[in-house]
């Protein structure tokens, strides 16, 4: 296996910014982690085989790839975490986190530059943490948030598209 590198990299323009706009949320299933990647990019399935679930997200809420890398033991893997904030307490949307707090699942995240990332593409990810706060000030969050963790072997792939959400309903909080 070739361990060189094959290409530099030219400073870009600052026309890009932080946050994540959307979270798309996958059961667990073959229908990802049996696909392949071209050159890091990955086609999402756009039929009933992957049902994706919307969140809407703003603010707050983050990804974070952490390099994990051991010359001792001859590895390297890469730490996920994405943390999430959902704004507003309501029933409806603490049920569905229960269970997706049980559960493995494929994320992909959508930021403010128009990337689509999955996490998770091989062994899914989990849920690690989370609150439900009521907030103590007015201006405080009153809402749910969620801490979520994949290790892969590869850092999260970009989507060619997004995912297609058309046969779901989402939570209208009110």
């Amino acid at each position: 296996m070739a361990c060189s590198i094959t290409k530099g990299r030219n400073l870009p323009c600052k026309s890009a910014v932080g946050g994540l706009k959307n979270v798309y949320i996958l059961d667990y299933s073959s229908a990802v982690s049996d696909l392949t990647d071209s050159s890091g990019e990955i086609t999402l399935p756009q039929d009933a085989t992957a049902e994706f679930f919307k969140f809407e997200i703003k603010g707050n809420s983050s990804l974070e790839t952490t390099v994990n890398s051991s010359r001792e033991n001859g590895t390297t893997f890469y730490e996920s975490t994405l943390n999430l904030t959902f704004t507003f307490l309501d029933n409806a949307t603490q049920e569905e986190l229960k269970l997706l707090n049980r559960s493995r699942s494929h994320y992909v995240v959508e930021d403010y530059n128009g990337n689509y990332l999955l996490i998770g593409k091989d062994h899914g990810c989990e849920v690690t943490g989370g609150t439900i706060v009521s907030g103590a000030a007015m201006g405080d969050l009153s809402g749910f948030t969620l801490t979520v963790t994949a290790q892969e072997t590869a850092p999260p792939f970009f989507c060619a598209a997004e995912p297609d959400t058309s046969a779901t309903t989402p939570i209208s909080p009110a």
